[in-house]
């Protein structure tokens, strides 16, 4: 029947997006070490289900830059080097001042209109998140941080009206937290190393402050860019 195979479809759809999910957080939380090795078969046998939905899951994390597919041996978790970290920076860099171009010039989403109640409520949200994010930061719990700090930015980038502009930064903001996240688990004390001024950002674009919040942005680069190049030169 028509509806039996359209559920099916959304459930297998629904558990492919589950595994790539435990597994993206396996990675960030650094469980799932860089260079770290395994199966299609092992991975289903973790998690109790078949292999058509893990293939499809590992599959997808692999053109998400975060997985590695190797014919002979399965999968890797990709080892970002610190020239690919550099990178990524520049290039999240450059979609968030495309992001603030777009909010001075007021010609993209309905942003251009500060007295939109939808983007003074989206905004109330985004800055919520991040006073979350800044909590966990400062408690130097990288692992909540990261999770907070992802639905910031893309909840953020999200009120600029261009869902593949989101979509973009999202992966280069999961990307580089993959990356930073092999170097800060070297240390047993995070608290003060990690950037903690998402609720100074989401002021500065409520008041439309673009060179307030390019500022900040900087700020944030150099400061993430300063720390990851000090751990991996220890």
């Amino acid at each position: 029947m028509p509806g039996s195979s359209g559920n099916g479809a959304v459930t297998r759809s629904t558990l492919r997006q589950q595994i790539a999910d435990a597994l993206r957080d396996e990675v960030l939380a650094g469980r799932l070490q860089p260079g770290q090795e395994f199966t299609v078969k092992e991975i289903a046998e973790q998690y109790g289900v078949s292999a058509t939905p893990v293939r499809e899951a590992l599959v997808d994390l692999s053109a998400q830059g975060l997985l590695e597919a190797d014919q002979h041996r399965g999968f890797r978790v990709h080892e970002y080097s610190l020239a690919d970290y550099r990178g990524i920076i520049e290039a999240r860099s450059l979609v968030i001042d495309g992001m603030f171009h777009a909010l001075d010039g007021g010609h993209q989403g309905f942003v251009h209109d500060p007295d939109n109640s939808r983007v003074l409520a989206a905004l109330a949200g985004v800055r919520r998140r991040g006073e979350e994010a800044q909590r966990a930061a400062l408690a130097g719990d990288v692992i909540v941080l990261i999770g907070y700090d992802l639905r910031f930015w893309r909840e953020l980038s999200a009120v600029f009206g261009n869902p593949y502009l989101a979509d973009f930064l999202h992966r280069l903001r999961v990307q580089s937290w993959v990356c930073a996240v092999q170097h800060l688990r070297r240390l047993t004390d995070l608290r003060g190393q990690l950037w903690a001024e998402h609720a100074a950002l989401v002021d500065a674009l409520v008041h439309r402050d673009t060179t307030a919040a390019r500022e900040i942005v900087a700020a944030y680069n150099a400061h993430s860019l300063a720390v990851v190049e000090r751990l991996a030169g220890g």
